[in-house]
């Protein structure tokens, strides 16, 4: 064969001096070809490096067996985690799985779906930069299951499987007022998503129900890195900054709440830097559960989150959708728990 030249069942047939349909039928095991037959024609395809081209398989079939997942960013853990729990789980079925990066951005996110739509998924699962639904409700029409991940886009009016974030930042901050903290400065990404919103409003609740003031400067929105490179989605850098402001003012606050782990880093360097201990001075509290929290000094108090469960059950959920039409039943959400670790930056574990 010439280089670069892809086999096709016809140079297969050619080069055995038979037809392509028979061909075609002792690649699929039909009991309507000899067996020694389908053996010549499996040697001759593995000699001749025959691939099969699944796009013009799943047309015959009509599925793919190819879930579409759209992740912002791939360098996030938790999202890592969410990967590699969902490609694991659904080569377990039997699918494969088919992941695109936006990068927050709405016209990457656009261009995913077209390309998905294209390629034929049988159904996506997908964290939105929730800007827009327009390009999602084509699936809806199409049929195709759509299942959201951690945000969600209420207009879209499908499935959700993510994190209760409510219940995170609500967690977190409760953690720190029952140490004894009385003002805490919440340090959360400048992002319009659901997470984010979300955590705030734990946070809202926890001060509320002690019946703490939330004070102008006490909720601070660190700019976000997400829209200017993918390496990583956050920088310890700007909470460090903003952090070194606060702990200027008169009356520090007694504790930070971070609204991810890196956050939480920046804190960390601007209380060594003012001369504050951690936890005598000032308590620290993470969110994500990221690798790192056990081993910095103090060790991070911080938010885990359920990345492998949220994984599995994401799967479940699109197979299920994938063995009824979409339209059947309910949209359903399913948020599962966070859970707080105590460690020795909020005066407990190691």
């Amino acid at each position: 064969m010439p280089e670069g030249h892809r086999t096709t069942l016809k140079d297969i047939a050619e080069s055995l001096g038979v037809s392509v349909n028979t061909v075609s039928r002792a690649l699929s095991d039909k009991d309507s070809v000899g067996v020694e037959t389908r053996n010549r024609v499996k040697a001759e395809a593995e000699r001749l490096g025959y691939v099969p081209n699944v796009t013009a398989r799943s047309l015959v079939l009509g599925s793919a067996s190819t879930l579409g997942m759209v992740i912002t960013n791939p360098s996030n853990p938790f999202y890592a985690q969410l990967i590699s729990g969902m490609e694991q789980h659904c080569r377990k079925h039997g699918y494969s799985l088919l992941l695109m990066a936006t990068e927050e951005s709405l016209d990457n996110e656009r261009r995913a779906a077209e390309e998905l739509l294209r390629r034929g998924v049988d159904g996506v699962l997908v964290v939105t930069v929730q800007e827009g639904a327009e390009h999602w409700r084509r699936f809806r029409s199409a049929g195709v299951p759509l299942v959201l991940i951690s945000r969600d886009v209420p207009e879209l009016n499908t499935d959700l499987v993510g994190v209760d974030h409510v219940l995170g930042g609500y967690e977190a901050a409760r953690h720190a007022i029952a140490r004894g903290a009385r003002k805490i400065c919440f340090l959360e990404e400048d992002l319009g998503v659901s997470s984010v919103t979300d955590r705030v409003a734990g946070y809202h609740r926890a001060m509320a129900e002690a019946g703490l003031p939330v004070e102008p400067d006490t909720v601070i929105k660190v700019p976000t890195r997400r829209l200017e490179q993918s390496a990583m989605p956050w920088d310890p850098g700007e909470a460090y900054r903003l952090a070194k402001d606060v702990l200027r003012t008169a009356r520090r606050p007694m504790a930070f709440v971070a609204g991810n782990d890196y956050f939480a880093l920046g804190v960390y360097r601007v209380a060594d830097e003012a001369g504050l201990r951690i936890p005598e001075d000032v308590l620290v509290v993470g969110y994500g559960g990221h690798p790192f929290a056990p081993y910095v000094i103090p060790s991070l108090t911080t938010v885990e989150l359920p990345a492998a469960e949220i994984a599995v059950s994401a799967v479940d959920h699109m197979l299920r959708r994938l063995t009824r039409p979409p339209a059947e039943g309910p949209p359903e959400k399913i948020l599962f728990p966070p859970r707080l670790v105590e460690r020795a930056s909020s005066g407990g574990g190691r």
